[in-house]
């Protein structure tokens, strides 16, 4: 009798590990790399149809920053202050931490010849990356892009080589990979455990030149593994700063007179409602703004027509976008992105098995008045055989 009943809880612990084993496994999943001889999706010809990543998404993971009506952060919050809807359905928050989780951080420079000049400041706001950024429970790496995608330090604790990666930046061509580099990092984080916090720091222009991946694959991926970028803007146009503002050019997702995206239901699709999708109507380029756009985005692999990549792909993740012409120097930029990274708090809900496919629309909402919140708009469900 008492054999059979240690036999029974031995199969019991081997069935308990088996499962943890098997979720494992499945939470872990990711897009599988191309076999060997076979055309990567970058060498593929361009009207050639992108595949979807099919990555289940199992949880997902919310950056929160939450302020009040002066821009000030809301650090006292707690876990009974939120509400999470999916689609405008409640979720249960099965995890809320701030600012605690360990990190996996990597750091994305561009290095062409266009920002050379900006280099020794980028390389002065390296104490402030490995310090205020990194901190003392971070993992980074540092990648460099021009014509090339080089990854010049790769994932590491050691603070001390990260920033020799930062001091000694070399400038190369006039190229610009944007996404390409983008799609590297995003390469090194999909390896780094689920515990850590996943995130991206981009310095650079706001352009992309010579990249053979798409900004709306490199959206898809940020989603799919909970990553928030954040970005800091260069510029070496200094006349900027003398000639008056001139208009925001609309962002366009496809050739002018075309709509690629459908009107909201029950209205007709006209010029104004398309402008008003993309978020170029009165209420300016926030996150609910840019919803449709962000959702066409993800859902097509594609990239957009227009200068401001980098803040929609920090808007499409939760992060947050400084740019160094309005908001100072490049330390001052990085500073902030320290506090915000620390500052915020994070939630994570579990989607329902049964969730249909597409785009799935997240709110966060805080059971206090007058408080503003910022957080990654949705996530992606691909549908099979896509």
């Amino acid at each position: 009798m008492e054999r059979a009943a240690k036999l029974g809880g031995l199969l019991a612990a081997a069935a308990l590990i088996f499962s943890q084993a098997l979720f494992a496994q499945n939470h872990q999943q990711r897009p599988l790399e191309p076999k060997a001889g076979t055309q990567s999706q970058q060498t593929s010809p361009q009207n050639q149809k992108l595949p979807i990543y099919r990555v289940p998404v199992n949880v997902v993971t919310l950056p929160v920053a939450v302020s009040d009506s002066s821009g000030q952060a809301v650090l006292d919050l707690t876990k009974k202050d939120f509400q999470v809807f999916d689609d405008g359905k409640p979720q249960q928050i099965i995890h809320f931490d701030q600012g605690g989780d360990p990190l996996a951080i990597v750091l994305v420079v561009e290095t062409s010849s266009r920002v050379a000049p900006l280099l020794p400041a980028v390389s002065r706001a390296g104490i402030i990356f490995t310090q205020m950024v990194m901190a003392s429970t971070g993992e980074a790496a540092v990648i460099g892009y021009n014509d090339e995608v080089d990854i010049l330090q790769p994932m590491t604790t050691d603070a001390n080589s990260v920033l020799n990666a930062i001091q000694h930046l070399k400038p190369g061509l006039d190229g610009a990979r944007l996404y390409d580099a983008m799609d590297r990092a995003e390469d090194l984080l999909e390896k780094q455990p689920d515990e850590r916090r996943r995130v991206m720091v981009v310095m650079g222009e706001k352009i992309d030149k010579g990249s053979e991946t798409k900004l709306g694959q490199v959206l898809r991926r940020a989603q799919l593994s909970n990553t928030t970028i954040y970005s800091i803007g260069l510029s070496t146009t200094a006349a900027a700063f003398r000639q008056p503002e001139k208009p925001k050019r609309p962002l366009r997702v496809g050739p002018e007179g075309t709509y690629p995206m459908n009107p909201p239901p029950g209205t007709a699709q006209t010029p104004q409602v398309a402008d008003e999708q993309m978020g170029n109507g009165p209420g300016g380029q926030g996150a609910l703004q840019l919803m449709p756009l962000i959702a066409w985005l993800v859902q097509h692999g594609e990239n957009i027509v227009g200068k401001n990549s980098l803040a929609i792909a920090s808007e499409a993740t939760g992060g947050l976008h400084e740019n160094t012409f309005k908001h100072g120097s490049i330390q001052k930029a990085m500073n902030e992105i320290g506090n915000d990274v620390h500052g915020e708090y994070l939630l994570a809900y579990r989607p329902p098995g049964n969730a249909p496919y597409g785009y799935h629309e997240i709110v966060v909402n805080v059971m206090k008045p007058h408080l503003h919140v910022r957080t990654r708009p949705g996530y992606y469900l691909a549908p099979p055989g896509q």
